[in-house]
This record gives structure tokens, C-alpha cells and sequence, in this order.
């Protein structure tokens, strides 16, 4: 029999281990918009305010002071997306997909009656937007809020949410102490404590790795700590981080960078930026002789990539939440029902994650209200509640994870046209 391990005590003890590791989808342009998953920004945009007071539950997270809103009709749910700025191609798929959402469960004749009504604002892919977006949420009445990709803006808005009492279910904002605001904050996604040892094993077991160097971006702290978890996985299964070169946001040359990389020999190179600068410093390397294979976290996810480097980025790896070539009838039906409605294939996981973001709230708010809820709160606790929720992505678990999933994460591999499947792993496989 395989040993059995609890697996709420494993993510405890990898936060503990893994310090420093931010989200994956942090702030960025205009030195204050973000990127998952891609783009620019500084230190500042990943938040800053404290959130509001309250008592605390069992888990240790506190409880906003405010009961939130009433579930009226039609139920009111908001999404803040990127609908704009750089971090565009992850927003349009997460209003695509949580607006599909939406429209299946109303079809269906809503929830227990009552049709379900989704505002969405623009983040325009800034935190200040972002937070203002929130706050516009909560003044319409809205009973719970879903997003963003970007931790610096899902920060912002986690904090209004919190003040008012309304539970937030972030779609792709893998920075790992967000939770931490309070007990109503809730994600589909993983965490940076877990993607970055994936890629760790990945590179070491997979691709026999052995002499890594890292290249930082350090204006986001997704990238910084993207790369801190990587490194101290990496390490501990033996390997060795040769070099380090750290760059900055919204830049365009990098040969220095490679110079100085290239003359440590690594045997691999981890990128844990985003797509807008990876595509340009993968094409570049390629130009100064340096072959060998590359790999990142998910803030590689954009067909974007492919435009920015070209054939050089073809085979590098990334780690991912969610593939379009997955076989698993979730995926198939999501897709068929994706094609139907927009045509095509979702070109980002935030379509998926956005789509299960949705389900997972509307599906929160039924039990509330099955067991005679009427406030945001009575959501919060529900979501609390939840255990092996079906989504597309994966099955969510919420319940004495303190807000955070423990979901399976994919590799996958770069090709000219989008990427490919190629391995998964789950959380009893880093638990080991």
C-alpha cells in the first residue's frame, strides 16, 4: 500500500521551508501592472495595505469584522480581470471562461431559482485599478468576488474584500501568503511553495540537470520568489545553482546577463520571469551558443511567447495548471462547450481557471443557501467547507487548507504552434 500522508501538513511545511516563495502573477507595466502568469512592475505593486481586523477562525486566518453582502436576486458575483494592459491575453480568457460558467448555471435554471448576474471590471492590469475594480464590486451589491491572475492586484482587491466581508476566489495568483489576509480569501490555483519544487524535479529527475543558473526578474517578486523556491528545491535534491543574473522588467537587451552566464557553463537555465521578456532572453541566449534546455513557471503562459522568441523558445518547459491536450473527459467537454461558444481553444490555463473560479463560487453559494445562508459570510463558509470540487483544472480541495488548493501542477513543453503535455505531478509526489 502506498503510504498516506496528510497533505495539509506537507503545504504547511513546505510554506515553512520555501520562505519567500511569491505568487505567480504579480504586478507589472507601468511599474505597477503584473504577468502569470506576464509582465512588468515593481516591488511596490505587490500590495502594501493591511487588512481590516477582525477575530480568527480555527485555522488561524482571520475573520473580517463585517458579515458582507445579502444574496439577493439575481445573485450578484463580480470578476476583476485584466481586460486591458498587459496582462490582457490571461484576462479575456478568465471572462470568457467565467462567463461560460455563468451561462451554463443560469441555463440550468440558476441557483435554487434565482439567476445569477456577473459584473466584471477591468483591472486595466494595475493593482490601484484592481482595488478600486474591487471596491466598485462591493458598492453593486456583489455576494462574493472572483479573480485575479496577477498577486499584486489580487492583493489589492483581497484586502477590500476582506474589509467587507465578501469571500474571494482568486483564479491565478499563485503568491503563496495571500491567504494569509484572512478566511474568506480562497483560490483554484496552486502556489508558488509548489511550482517552483515541481520544476525543481522536473529539471533534476526528468531532464537529469545537474548545474543550473537562474535568471531573475528582479522587479517582480513573483519572479524573485519563483526563483527562491526553485533554488532551495533544486539544492536539496542535490543539484547545484551555478549563477544567478538578475534583470529588470521591460528590458530588452540581456547580453551582459548571458555573458556572465555562459562563462559558469550551466547545463540549464531557469527563467521564472514572464512571457515578455523570456521570448527575448531565450532568442538571445540561442544567439550566443548557449543550447541548452530552458524551463519557467507559468508565467510563461501566453501564445505571446512563441512571438516573442521565436524558434528559439521551442522546447523549453514551463510549469502549467491546466494543458488543452489533456485527455480527461473534464477537459474534452470543457473545450467542446469552449468551441461552441467563442470558437477555438482557450489560448491561456486562465480560461480554464476562470471558468472553474466561477463554478466553484456559484457552486458555494447553493450549499450556503441549502443550509438557510443569506450573507457573504455564509459563502466563505461554505467554500471553507468544500472538498473534492470537480473543476476542469483539477479537483479542488479547500477544507484545512487554509485557502489553498492542493492541486496537481503539469509540465509542459513549448512547441511552434503552443505547448504540449508532457508530465504531471501531485502534491504526495513533492511530499515524499
Amino acid at each position: 500500500m502506498r503510504k498516506t500522508i496528510n497533505i495539509a501538513s506537507f503545504f504547511a511545511l513546505a510554506t515553512s521551508i520555501v520562505l519567500g516563495a511569491y505568487g505567480c502573477k504579480d504586478s507589472g507595466a507601468s511599474g505597477s501592472t503584473a504577468g502569470t502568469t506576464g509582465t512588468t512592475g515593481s516591488n511596490s505593486t505587490a500590495g502594501g495595505e493591511t487588512a481590516g481586523s477582525g477575530g480568527t477562525t480555527g485555522s488561524g486566518r482571520k475573520d473580517p469584522a463585517k458579515d458582507g453582502s445579502d444574496i439577493g436576486e439575481p445573485i450578484k458575483i463580480g470578476l476583476v480581470a485584466s481586460q486591458n494592459g498587459d496582462l490582457k491575453p490571461w484576462g479575456d480568457d478568465c471572462v470568457k471562461g467565467a462567463n461560460m460558467a455563468v451561462d451554463e448555471i443560469n441555463a440550468a435554471g440558476g441557483i435554487n431559482g434565482k439567476k445569477v448576474l456577473l459584473l466584471t471590471e477591468d483591472s486595466n492590469s494595475d493593482p490601484v485599478a484592481g482595488k478600486n475594480a474591487a471596491s466598485k464590486l462591493v458598492t453593486d451589491g456583489c455576494v462574493g468576488i472572483l479573480g485575479e491572475v496577477a498577486s499584486g492586484i489580487t492583493q489589492q482587491m483581497a484586502n477590500v474584500a476582506f474589509d467587507a466581508g465578501l469571500p474571494i476566489v482568486a483564479v491565478g495568483a499563485t503568491r503563496t501568503d495571500i491567504s494569509d489576509i484572512g478566511s474568506n480569501f480562497f483560490r483554484v490555483c496552486y502556489t508558488d511553495d509548489f511550482q517552483g519544487p515541481v520544476m525543481a524535479k522536473f529539471a533534476y529527475d526528468y531532464l537529469s540537470l545537474r548545474n543550473v543558473a537562474i535568471m531573475t526578474d528582479n522587479k517582480q517578486p513573483y519572479s524573485v520568489g519563483l526563483s527562491d523556491s526553485f533554488r532551495k528545491a533544486f539544492e536539496g535534491y542535490g543539484g547545484k545553482i551555478v549563477d544567478e543574473q538578475k534583470y529588470q522588467s521591460k528590458e530588452t537587451q540581456f547580453s551582459s546577463y548571458i555573458s556572465n552566464m555562459k562563462s559558469k557553463s550551466p547545463d540549464g537555465v531557469f527563467l521564472s520571469g514572464y512571457f515578455t521578456e523570456v521570448g527575448p532572453i531565450v532568442s538571445q541566449m540561442r544567439a550566443a551558443g548557449l543550447n541548452m534546455p530552458v524551463l519557467g513557471g507559468d508565467g510563461w503562459d501566453s501564445a505571446q511567447l512563441q512571438t516573442s522568441g521565436g524558434q528559439a523558445i521551442v522546447g523549453g518547459f514551463f510549469c502549467n495548471h491546466y494543458n488543452n491536450e489533456e485527455k480527461r473527459p473534464e477537459v474534452q467537454k470543457f473545450l467542446a462547450d469552449w468551441k461552441a461558444k467563442y470558437s477555438g481553444v482557450p489560448g491561456t490555463t486562465m480560461g480554464a481557471l476562470g471558468y472553474d473560479a466561477a463554478k466553484l463560487l456559484c457552486d458555494a453559494i447553493k450549499r450556503a443557501m441549502d443550509k438557510g445562508g443569506k450573507k457573504s459570510k455564509d459563502i466563505s463558509a461554505a467554500l471553507e467547507d468544500t472538498s473534492d470540487f470537480a473543476g476542469v483544472s483539477g479537483k479542488v480541495t479547500l477544507k484545512g487548507m487554509k485557502g489553498n488548493p492542493a492541486k496537481r501542477a503539469l509540465v509542459v513543453k513549448v512547441t511552434a504552434n503552443g505547448t504540449t503535455f508532457e508530465k504531471a505531478y501531485e502534491p504526495e509526489e513533492l511530499a515524499k
